[in-house]
């Protein structure tokens, strides 16, 4: 079992103890310290320390005992992993379809995590005290591309202070069913549960209501193609790239909806399957039949740009898109546009 010590000074007297001991031990969440406390793992001039809200005490020392890592509940699985870039705290892999991140009912076992256990065997220090690769955000099951994890419990603490600033730079590729009007803006519209489906996200029609949290999506047309209608010119099926400047459950799939352009093959916020499109012929028929045969939301997670929370390297990463998405690409680009 491993330890720190901790001296407090006079101008430490009266912090919290808990948040005390967690500004001088970068490697420890405040909720770490609080959870070791109360385990009795915390000593004050070797007395154990039960509250986590008792005052510091100036000239006091602080004995922190630090457990062993403990197996995490995942069991580690040899899973091939496509890995962008790896070092002794972060790993960053360019996740496909139909991966789950972390273990859930219906999908226990090949997930991210159980990957990762794997691959990461040996190098994990442990992540809230447990030996655990530390995920800080997901992408959906079926959405494809970049991931980060922390290996380490001070990566782990600085990804989570970058993402809770959103420092850092998400940017997403979706194919939609129609293109929005603009081709660019903004979608800044707070996301709740939906209250008619609780498996569902939507967006909050009353933004002053105080109900879920604050959602904003900068979005641009790439591409379009095709016409949906004779004589509207207004496209079948658009190329977008999305920037998040949050990251809310579902974000793009419910700000894309919302604005009339959900994404193509999107089981849940999609009303229709396929797309709506002018003209006839081969071409036609085959962009209509491959948008509704799509199998899933066409969303891929293309850009992950953040500074390194260790090294302070300025790092940036891109995945290029997946087979199903880029062949759904080109086939919709060959369909008719009314002149």
């Amino acid at each position: 079992m491993d330890h720190l010590t901790i001296t407090a000074s006079a101008d430490d007297a009266g912090l919290r103890l808990d948040t005390f001991l967690a500004s001088q031990a970068e490697q420890l969440s405040r909720s770490r310290v609080k959870a070791l406390i109360l385990e009795g793992a915390v000593a004050q001039d070797g007395e154990a320390v039960l509250d986590p809200r008792r005052s510091v005490v100036a000239g006091a020392r602080y004995l922190i005992q630090l457990p062993e890592p403990v197996p995490a509940t995942p069991e580690a699985e040899h899973i091939p992993l496509d890995v962008l870039f790896e070092d002794e705290h972060l790993i960053l892999i360019n996740k496909p379809s139909g991966m789950a991140v972390h273990p859930a009912p219906g999908s226990w076992d090949g997930t991210l995590v159980n990957a990762l256990l794997h691959h990461c065997r040996g190098q994990l220090s442990g992540i809230g005290g447990v030996e655990r690769p530390g995920i800080v955000h997901r992408i959906d099951k079926l959405t494809t591309g970049v991931l980060v994890a922390a290996k380490t419990e001070p990566a782990h603490l600085g990804l989570s202070e970058l993402f809770q600033k959103h420092d850092i730079e998400r940017k997403y590729l979706a194919v939609t069913r129609g293109a929005p009007r603009p081709l660019s803006g903004t979608v800044d519209a707070p996301i709740a549960r939906s209250t008619g489906d609780r498996k569902k996200m939507a967006v909050v029609r009353n933004p002053d209501s105080g109900v879920g949290r604050n959602a904003i999506t900068h979005y641009r047309a790439l591409e379009t193609f095709g016409t949906r209608d004779k004589g509207t010119r207004l496209p079948a099926a658009a190329l977008m790239e999305c920037r998040l400047e949050t990251g809310r459950t579902h974000q793009i799939r419910v700000h894309m909806a919302h604005i009339g352009v959900p994404l193509i093959g999107d089981p849940v916020y999609g009303r229709h399957k396929g797309i709506s499109a002018y003209g006839q012929g081969e071409a036609h028929d085959a962009g209509m039949k491959a948008a509704r045969a799509f199998p899933r939301q066409a969303l891929h997670a293309a850009v992950l740009g953040f500074v390194h929370p260790i090294t302070k390297e300025a790092l940036r990463f891109e995945a290029p898109l997946p087979e199903d998405m880029s062949g759904l690409i080109d086939v919709l680009r060959r369909l008719p546009v009314e002149r």
